[in-house]
């Protein structure tokens, strides 16, 4: 266990910030605009025209195969047979709708002082959220913690946001943090592939890359945001204290001194770091969301650098 996981004291999950508040007629303001950016920086094109594509019956012609006794005989590319006797097959791409997953960590570090960064984590999946119904994506949350999940049906079309409100404004944190146990979950549950945009604070005990490589060798699309509240590495602390991981109860006397404290800041730079390296590393989209940073802003950097608009 390292320095950081001991700088994480108790507290007591906070209320659900009320939909009204968390969702308020400011913030889907913001989301119209945000949707009509997203159209701009998709060059005109409707989200919803990308499709994952695999190999079927379509009409965009992807590779040949040997025929074997049952194929249909229209499906033979006789062009191929007279010029060189073999019998091949025409392999097609079909297009499907894309399928966004949003998988949030609910587990009790995310509620870790008050709601302010766990409030941030719910506007930025409902954003990102909005901008695929408006885009005709087929849209699915889940909720993780303890290695389960929560979840709120796919669906389609803007007018489901008000369900999505629903459901995140519900949500509490609390629990451990098992992404990799959540996501082994998830991916035998959803066997439509997608974009998985996993939002969380990476304080997992066993790794953070663990549950990163389930979405990458699962064949999702993953893209990682990630919640940062760097007023975490300053603690208000002086002193001999008992501080409490927030998330499993272990305890520890530490005498917090100004060379303490420097070392937590080190780490948890260092922490942040390591993340994002490695998404880099693994080539997986990486975004940090700061909790300071306002939630359109972050949207905005998300549409414009790649990543969540293709």
């Amino acid at each position: 266990m390292g320095l950081l996981d001991w700088f994480r004291p108790r507290k007591l999950a906070p209320a659900a910030t009320p939909a009204s508040e968390l969702f308020d007629d400011e913030f889907q303001r913001k989301l119209e605009m945000l949707a009509l950016v997203s159209r701009r920086v998709f060059s005109g094109r409707l989200r919803a025209e990308r499709r994952s594509k695999k190999k079927g019956s379509g009409v965009e012609f992807a590779d040949h195969r040997d025929y074997v006794p049952g194929d249909d005989i229209r499906s033979v590319d006789w062009n191929v047979y007279h010029r060189f006797g073999r019998l091949l097959v025409r392999l097609y791409e079909e297009e499907e709708d894309l399928s966004i997953y949003f998988l949030l960590d609910c587990s009790a570090s995310m509620g870790f002082s008050g709601s302010q960064k766990f409030d941030q984590a719910r506007r930025l999946v409902a954003s990102l959220a909005y901008v695929g119904l408006a885009n005709l994506d087929r849209v699915t949350v889940l909720a993780m913690t303890e290695g389960t999940l929560e979840r709120l049906p796919t669906t389609r079309g803007k007018g489901r946001i008000f369900t999505v409100f629903r459901f995140l404004s519900s949500l509490l944190p609390g629990g451990t943090t098992d992404l990799a146990e959540s996501l082994r979950a998830f991916a035998a549950q959803h066997k439509r592939r997608g974009l998985a945009v996993l939002v969380s604070d990476f304080y997992d005990p066993a790794g953070f890359e663990h549950g990163i490589n389930v979405l990458r060798y699962e064949g999702f699309e993953p893209y990682v945001i990630h919640l940062v509240d760097r007023g975490e590495a300053k603690p208000a602390l002086d002193g001999d204290v008992l501080v409490v991981d927030c998330e499993t109860g272990d305890e520890r006397e530490v005498t917090v001194t100004p060379g303490v404290l420097d070392k937590l800041g080190k780490a948890y730079a260092e922490y942040l770091g390591d993340v994002e390296r490695y998404c880099t590393q693994k080539r997986v989209p990486y975004l940090a969301a700061d909790v300071s940073t306002p939630f359109d802003e972050i949207v905005l950097r998300a549409l414009r650098h790649g990543g969540f608009l293709h």
